[in-house]
This record gives structure tokens, C-alpha cells and sequence, in this order.
């Protein structure tokens, strides 16, 4: 009987030793795609604030998809493609003109009552509660803040500024 029990204990840590790998395994790679999420999320924020800048600039001419070229440049067109504008809120204007994830921020932050955080909204508009999609998130919060669309109170308190419609 001896041996039977040895050779269960010797199963026992060889498949213990294997699920501690694995986990290591998977650790390993979380850190990874952690990382790569938040490289992503930072060139994504980088692409749409310089696009927006190239749009914001005099001289610019706006073309098909919200991108811009240089009003009468020479040599080859500088040309910003998919750039996510955002337009200031006047009378009338419905969310409906908003990019998808920012009229989701704008329907979360009307839909409460009390002043939200950027780490409450996200998870609200279906992203993962990292730190990568909280500042994207911050950073959305504040052009709408900038355009018009939601009022800033108290540093990192976001609520609406018009009611929404839409």
C-alpha cells in the first residue's frame, strides 16, 4: 500500500507544479497585455489630440471623415484621417452629433445625480476598470468639459451642464 500512496504524492506534486506554472504563466501574461493596453490607449488619445489640433488650426480645410489637409500647401498633403471631433454644445444640439464613446460618457454622467469620477464612468460605458481606460476616459471627460457638453465643479467631479437630449 506504501508505494499506491507514494505514487499518488508524486501525481499530487507534479500537477501542483504544473498549476503553479501555468499561473505564473498567466501572470506573466496579464502584465503583457496590461502594458499593451495602456501603450494602445495612450497612441489612440496621442492620434486624436494631435488630429484634433491639425483640425483646430487656421488654414486647415476640413475633408471627408472629419480629417483636415493645408488650405493651398505645395509638396505632399499632410492629411490626419479619423480624427474624432467633438463640437461645442450650443442650443439645440443633441448627443446624437457625439462620437459613440462620448455620448455615452454624456448619457452615464446625466443619468446620475451626484457628481462622477472618471473611474465610475468606465466601467458604466463598458471598459475595463484599468488604469489605461480611466485617463482615455479622464481625458474625454475634460473635452466635454472644454466643449461644453459637462461642468467640472471639484477637480475630478464631473456632472452635466445642459440636460440631454437626444
Amino acid at each position: 500500500m506504501g508505494s499506491l500512496i507514494e505514487e499518488l504524492e508524486a501525481r499530487e506534486a507534479a500537477a501542483r507544479a504544473r498549476v503553479e506554472g501555468l499561473e505564473a504563466e498567466i501572470a506573466s501574461l496579464a502584465a503583457r497585455l496590461e502594458g499593451e493596453r495602456e501603450a494602445w490607449s495612450r497612441l489612440r488619445i496621442t492620434r486624436e489630440t494631435v488630429a484634433e489640433v491639425i483640425g483646430e488650426m487656421p488654414g486647415q480645410v476640413p475633408v471627408e471623415d472629419g480629417a483636415t489637409v493645408a488650405q493651398g500647401s505645395q509638396g505632399p498633403e499632410v492629411r490626419v484621417v479619423g480624427a474624432i471631433m467633438v463640437p461645442h454644445w450650443r442650443e439645440g444640439l443633441s448627443v446624437d452629433v457625439l462620437p459613440d464613446v462620448y455620448r455615452d460618457i454624456v448619457e452615464v454622467v446625466a443619468d446620475t445625480s451626484k457628481p462622477m469620477q472618471a473611474k465610475q464612468v468606465v466601467p458604466r460605458i463598458g471598459l475595463p476598470a484599468v488604469t489605461g481606460k480611466i485617463e482615455g476616459t479622464r481625458g474625454k471627460l475634460k473635452r466635454l468639459v472644454e466643449r461644453g457638453w459637462l461642468v467640472e465643479d471639484r477637480p475630478g467631479l464631473f456632472t452635466a451642464a445642459h440636460p440631454v437630449s437626444g
